[in-house]
């Protein structure tokens, strides 16, 4: 079971030239398949008069959803490239369009295939990726005269405090790996006396 993956920070893009072609490729995070289309299609809108708008997207922290498209360059020399530059990269969640704008020179089925790979590669190296990890979702609950001591500690330990209500008593969610469960488990009794409880959730990535 995949424990991390890796996804653009934000979206953006990176030009290079290459025998006069300019190749154009943006990237950006999404979500769902329906993400992808739209991020696709935004860049189709914005470049109407390129010679061709490539893309590839993958999905899934296991890849599960893998899709790209040549966009009228002879097959296999655009999405494919694209596609295994993302997958080498270990990129979740990410769509990449390449745009080309034609420069008069041929530059083969070799030449095609370096190129889409190699954009989609630079503009992976010009903007900022983040990891992110697979996680329990868990909720603490507190009485009020603990809650503060016990939200600063975990904190202090690097835990990923995710949100925290306060009621007839506190209730603090936070994420933390399925193989660390117990031990926090048995830390939290011995910092609390023993009396807050864990509840366990959902998983998430974060």
């Amino acid at each position: 079971m995949q424990e991390q993956y890796r996804t653009v920070a934000r979206a953006g893009t990176h030009e290079t030239e290459i025998n006069r072609s300019r190749f154009i490729c943006a990237l950006a995070p999404v979500a769902t398949e329906d993400e992808a289309r739209e991020f696709v299609a935004g860049v189709r809108a914005a470049h109407p008069a390129a010679t061709h708008n490539c893309f590839a997207y993958v999905l899934g922290a296991d890849a599960s959803v893998q899709r790209a498209s040549d966009d009228g360059e002879p097959g296999g020399t655009a999405g494919a490239p694209m596609l295994q530059m993302l997958l080498r990269r270990d990129m979740r969640y990410t769509a990449a369009v390449v745009t080309r704008y034609y420069g008069g020179v041929k530059l083969g089925a070799g030449g095609l295939i370096r190129a889409y790979g190699g954009a989609v590669g630079e503009a992976l190296d010009s903007l900022s990726t983040t990891t992110r990890h697979r996680l329990r979702l868990a909720t603490v609950t507190v009485g009020h005269q603990r809650a503060g001591r016990l939200e600063n500690d975990l904190r202090a330990m690097g835990r990923t405090v995710r949100d925290v209500r306060y009621g007839e008593s506190v209730t603090i969610e936070i994420g933390l790996p399925d193989a660390e469960l117990d031990a926090f488990r048995a830390w939290l009794a011995d910092a609390t006396a023993g009396e807050a409880t864990l509840t366990p959730g959902d998983e998430v990535f974060s």
